[in-house]
């Protein structure tokens, strides 16, 4: 039997791995680098790319798979997702993958020399789960996940702990077969700056906006995706006083049609593209109208807002729109054309506006990353 490798080093090291640029799962690790580094001034804890670093080419492939599916072919994605037959089929693929990821993480270990390593999606908590099996390493191996659907492709032996949002989602997992005492039910890591209450008139001063009418949020995630255009275009139909905000991440084309329809209307339209202020402009809205993306309702959840939810992505999305609409916190709007009625039938609404805003607090971890961190460091070696 091989000895077991104990890696040591002088300050805590920890490694902290995600997918994709621009996504929850890189937000989440932002928040937990900065909560580490607010803990402990002196701890190491860069961040990587887990599958742009081990497969740049197949993350690429994979990324416009999985977009031209979500777009065109949804009911594809919907069969897919935690489907215990593809599950099953593809786990050769998948240990052949985690296999051939072994040569770039030899690299990537002996640069960074992690004491614990934690990752925001599943694919490179497996492949380190492989790895430290494979190699006998006395490293903590965490996995955080970003959305309220347990995955099984999350379910790896040599994970030391899960980090969940929800009780429910604990249950899931146990269900899955991990232990129990292994899920640590902290809620989706945020910035810090989400759990601050702020003064909304300063916020709307700086907007040009009035704080004394009811704002309506439309976010379409940072690609700006979804039917941003038509929830627009319905909410202009409703004859009551509001201002909108539309935040279009990265979606520039998106732009120039928004401000056609502001042109015709009386209303405000505030239309913003990427911006590092989403804290801000949440503590103004009433409502916010968006995509129901894990990281995204986190913070809403944080900020106490009503949601109300559209074009969900099957999968992922639409167990976190199924929890939501659970906890009263939203509702989801299937025709975009009802947005409109909806959103003003909520606006009329004072009292059920209220509960659904109760709910959100009730169900949010605002102080998440700050939890997964100290975890992270009382569980982290050091020489």
């Amino acid at each position: 039997m091989n000895p077991v490798i104990k890696i040591k080093s002088k300050n805590k090291r920890i490694l902290l791995m995600y997918i994709t640029k621009v996504s929850g799962h890189r937000q989440a690790t932002v928040a937990v680098q900065q909560a580490l580094r607010h803990l402990d001034p002196q701890v190491e804890a860069p961040a990587v790319n887990g599958f742009g670093y081990t497969y740049p080419v197949l993350e690429k492939l994979v990324h416009q798979t999985y977009m031209g599916v979500i777009k065109s072919t949804p009911k594809v994605w919907d069969y897919l997702y935690d489907n215990p037959k593809v599950v099953k089929k593809s786990q050769s693929i998948k240990n052949f993958l985690h296999k051939t990821s072994h040569k770039k993480l030899d690299m990537l270990f002996k640069r960074h020399c992690p004491d614990t390593v934690v990752c925001t999606q599943a694919f490179p908590c497996g492949m380190v789960a492989d790895y430290k099996m494979t190699h006998k390493l006395d490293i903590t191996l965490v996995g955080v996940l970003t959305d309220f659907s347990p995955h099984s492709f999350w379910v790896n032996e040599g994970i030391d702990y899960y980090i969940v949002p929800a009780a429910e989602v604990k249950d899931r997992f146990v269900q899955k077969g991990v232990h129990p005492d292994k899920i640590k039910v902290y809620g989706i890591p945020l910035r810090s700056k989400f759990a601050v209450q702020l003064d909304k008139k300063p916020i709307a001063k700086s907007l040009n906006l009035n704080p004394d009418i009811p704002t309506i949020l439309i976010m379409g995630g940072g690609q700006g995706i979804g039917p941003i255009k038509s929830i627009v275009k319905s909410l202009m139909k409703v004859d009551m006083e509001f201002q909108l905000i539309v935040l279009t991440g990265r979606n520039k084309k998106i732009i120039n049609s928004l401000n056609k329809y502001a042109k015709k209307t009386h209303k405000k339209i505030l239309i913003l593209g990427y911006t590092n202020n989403v804290d801000e402009i949440m503590e103004l809205a009433t409502i916010i109208i968006t995509k129901p993306g894990g990281m995204t309702t986190s913070e809403c959840l944080a900020k106490g807002l009503p949601m109300v939810l559209v074009d969900p992505i099957p999968g992922q999305e639409m167990r976190n729109t199924d929890f939501l609409i659970k906890k009263g916190i939203g509702i989801r709007i299937d025709d975009t054309n009802d947005i409109g009625e909806e959103v003003e039938f909520l606006l009329k609404s004072p009292n059920r506006l209220a509960s659904m805003s109760q709910a959100a607090y009730a169900n949010a971890k605002p102080h998440a990353a700050m939890d997964v961190s100290k975890l992270i460091l009382e569980h982290t070696n050091t020489a």
